[in-house]
């Protein structure tokens, strides 16, 4: 039988911003936060900046902070330890990912947080990630830096740098 928390999850309702019966735990909204199927999101513990707009099916978990005027696309997972900064772009089904050797035990037992520590990711102002890009952690993504879609990206990318497939390499500098 598969395991499952029983825990319920607090629901908070902004009616200034516009959001009813949204599914939040502990999450800071910017101003004019849109979130268009509300019911079809999970956010804790995170901080969304003003006129940021998040899609159906998105993930964004504690201790992640995203920028102001950001549009993160449908089916998307933003894990612990990622920071976005402002106008970035995450495309559908973008995977950021936040431990290098993930495991599900350690010493036998059950993986639990004190087994593993995050390793921090940084996209830049204006990046834009396309659909079904996976970024490795531990990385920075350089200001308006580009990263086609389906790509795996295992090292920095430098400011307005245009990357592309498996693993991403760099293909142009972004035009002007």
């Amino acid at each position: 039988m598969i395991g499952m928390r029983t825990e319920k999850m607090q629901i908070m309702t902004h009616p200034t911003r516009g959001i009813e019966s949204m599914p939040l735990k502990n999450v800071q909204l910017g101003q004019n936060v849109k979130i268009f199927h509300p019911d079809l999101v999970n956010m804790y513990d995170c901080q969304i900046g003003d006129e940021t707009k998040i899609g159906t099916f998105v993930e964004i978990q504690k201790n992640v902070k995203i920028g102001a005027r950001c549009k993160i696309s449908s089916h998307t997972f933003i894990c612990e330890g990622v920071t976005i900064e402002d106008e970035a772009f995450i495309g559908h089904g973008v995977m950021f990912i936040n431990d290098p050797e993930p495991r599900a035990t350690a010493n036998g037992g059950l993986q639990t947080e004190s087994d593993w520590t995050v390793i921090p990711t940084h996209i830049g102002r204006g990046v834009s990630i396309g659909s079904g890009a996976v970024i490795m952690c531990g990385l920075t993504i350089g200001e308006r830096a580009l990263v086609g879609a389906g790509a795996v990206v295992t090292k920095d990318i430098a400011a307005c740098e245009v990357v592309a497939g498996v693993p991403a390499r760099f293909i142009r500098s972004v035009s002007s």
